[in-house]
């Protein structure tokens, strides 16, 4: 039975082919009966004397013409076969499915380029992104070993004129010490030889040997700067008198408050 059905089918479709073939065929002469006219037309009216501009106005009144039937005209069907208009469905349908597929299959090879171009530009942005980072930390690490080089040129370059400075100071105290010992030296020279000893315990004891002015005054000098909490020294026998009367009486040195064996210099530098 179901060959015989498609059997069946398979003979109605050669047979709505067939009269469509006829439809056509007849359709086609119809055309070609109308051309052969308008070749006649279009030779009788190329004998006037104006034949360029009776040409042109007669075409443009077919054209005219057409344009009006065409608008007037409703559509037709091709056939009013229902085979024929089955076959024709299905072929339409059928190269409606073949396009379809084929932009489909165009847009999914569209998307898988994307897909690559988007993967392709995802690495390309991790890689600068990676880039970027080690550029920042290439930069921060930079900066920080700038400012670590200028502080220690600073520090390197406070240090050298902290180093400078001392230098001139103690050239400087030298000359000061020089220039004192020769004013001392010139102006307060050693104690007599019959002065520069004292009264003896026993006659068994050496004689104290007294000491300069100046000696005097740079032990003064050491201990303030040394021991500014504690400047003052005690006065031994090795220190003469008269020395120490010169320094309390002029205010270079100051006693003890309370002890007069000792004694400090004056804090002339505050």
């Amino acid at each position: 039975a179901e060959r015989s059905s498609e059997i069946a089918n398979t003979a109605a479709a050669v047979s709505a082919k067939e009269g469509l073939l006829d439809e056509c065929e007849s359709i086609w002469k119809q055309i070609e009966e109308c051309q052969s006219k308008l070749m006649l037309l279009g030779t009788e009216t190329l004998l006037q004397s104006d034949a360029k501009l009776s040409l042109l106005m007669l075409q443009w009144k077919a054209l005219r013409l057409d344009y009006h039937q065409w608008k007037a005209r409703n559509p037709e069907l091709i056939s009013t076969n229902p085979d024929v208009l089955l076959e024709l469905g299905k072929e339409e349908l059928q190269t409606v499915k073949n396009d379809l597929e084929m932009v489909l299959s165009t847009v999914r090879l569209r998307n898988k380029q994307l897909e690559e171009d988007l993967k392709r530009e995802q690495q390309w942005y991790e890689e600068q992104k990676q880039m970027l980072d080690t550029l920042s930390n290439t930069e921060e690490e930079t900066k920080t070993q700038a400012e670590q080089l200028s502080t220690k040129s600073l520090k390197i370059k406070g240090f050298d004129e902290l180093k400078n400075k001392m230098l001139k100071l103690k050239t400087y105290k030298k000359e000061l010490l020089s220039a004192l010992g020769q004013f001392l030296d010139e102006h307060f020279p050693l104690p007599e030889k019959g002065e520069n000893t004292i009264k003896k315990k026993s006659s068994a004891e050496p004689a104290v040997e007294l000491i300069t002015l100046q000696e005097i005054l740079e032990i003064l000098i050491n201990k303030l700067m040394t021991t500014p909490h504690e400047p003052y020294i005690t006065i031994n026998e090795s220190f003469w008198p008269p020395y120490i009367e010169l320094l309390l009486r002029y205010g270079i040195a100051l006693r003890h408050p309370e002890d007069p064996k000792r004694m400090r210099l004056e804090a002339f530098h505050k």
